[in-house]
């Protein structure tokens, strides 16, 4: 297995509206986009943002090699329970998560 933050340019996480966030993996080429897209499951998503697997949505962009998860936020934007109105520190979350290696 291999951690996600080791084959990915890039994970980002941001609001997508006061109700839902949305993590974008940019991988730098078809092969590591292949490897993502194969080897991480939405449920293993869903267990570390601790939401149902069914409220994910998740979008394969094979055109810019991105795999981009959105699901609802825990607690509204700005509201006084909300500890990252920006949504930014989600995807720190992501960058140790293993993926399945794909044999070659």
């Amino acid at each position: 297995m291999v951690k996600l933050g080791q084959i990915v340019e890039k994970i980002r996480s941001k609001n997508a509206g006061p109700f839902w966030l949305t993590i974008d993996i940019f991988c730098g080429s078809f092969a590591q986009f292949d490897q993502v897209t194969k080897g991480l499951s939405t449920e293993s998503v869903a267990n570390i943002f601790n939401v149902e697997t069914k409220r994910i949505k998740r979008f394969e962009i094979a055109s810019l090699n991105v795999i981009k998860f959105s699901f609802p936020r825990p607690t509204i934007q700005g509201s006084a329970e909300d500890r990252d109105i920006h949504g930014a520190s989600w995807a720190a979350l992501l960058k140790n998560l293993e993926i399945v290696r794909q044999p070659k």
